[in-house]
C-alpha cells in the first residue's frame, strides 16, 4: 500500500496540471489564406508580478520553453521590446527551423502584445493576459494567437501540430512559474 501512494500522488498532480491547462486551435480562412487561431489558458499559484517577471525575462525563455533554442532582446524602448527568437516546429517526422523577430508591447502586470516584424511566418500576432485570482492569490494566464506559417504545413495536421507546440509551451511556462514561486515561498 505504501508503494502505491507516490504513484497515486503523481497521477493526481498530473491530472491537476491537465485540468489547469486548456488549449484550443482552429484553422480559419482569412483572405483565402489558411490561418490558425489559438486560445490557451492555465492557472498558477504565483501572483501576477511573479508571472510577469517570468514572461518578460525574455533572455531566459529558451531555458524552459521546449523547441526554443535562443531568445534575445535586440532593443528596449520604454514598454516596447524587440526580440529575436530561434526554434523548431516539430510534428512526427517533420522538423522546421523557425526564426522570428517580434515586437512585444508590455502593459505591466496585465498584458503583453506581440507582433511579427520579420521571420518564418507570413502572419504572427499573440497576446498574453494575466488575471489575478483573488480567492487564491494566484494568476490565470491566457495566451491567444493568430498565425500563418511561412512554410508548408500539411492540411489538417497543422491544427494538431500547432496544438502540440502550444501545449508543450504553455505546460513549460506554467511549470516554470509554479517551481519558481514554490522555491521563493517555500
Amino acid at each position: 500500500m505504501l508503494c502505491a501512494l507516490p504513484a497515486t500522488v503523481l497521477a493526481q498532480a498530473q491530472a491537476l496540471r491537465l485540468d489547469k491547462l486548456k488549449v484550443d486551435v482552429k484553422r480559419i480562412e482569412v483572405d483565402g489564406q489558411r490561418m490558425y487561431e489559438v486560445d490557451a489558458s492555465g492557472s498558477v499559484q504565483a501572483p501576477p508580478a511573479s508571472v510577469w517577471k517570468t514572461l518578460t525575462t525574455y533572455e531566459r525563455m529558451n531555458e524552459f520553453v521546449p523547441d526554443l533554442s535562443s531568445c534575445r532582446v535586440l532593443s528596449r524602448n520604454g514598454n516596447e521590446v524587440i526580440i529575436e527568437q530561434q526554434g523548431m516546429a516539430r510534428f512526427l517526422f517533420m522538423n522546421h527551423p523557425i526564426h522570428l523577430v517580434v515586437r512585444a508591447t508590455e502593459t505591466p502586470f496585465t498584458a503583453i502584445d506581440i507582433a511579427l516584424i520579420s521571420g518564418d511566418m507570413r502572419h504572427y500576432e499573440s497576446r498574453w493576459n494575466l488575471y489575478p485570482i483573488p480567492e487564491t492569490g494566484g494568476t490565470r494566464i491566457v495566451f491567444s494567437s493568430r498565425l500563418m506559417p511561412g512554410f508548408y504545413v500539411p492540411g489538417m495536421l497543422g491544427t494538431t501540430m500547432i496544438r502540440g507546440d502550444i501545449e508543450r509551451m504553455m505546460a513549460a511556462v506554467l511549470a516554470r512559474i509554479d517551481s519558481q514561486y514554490a522555491d521563493k515561498s517555500g
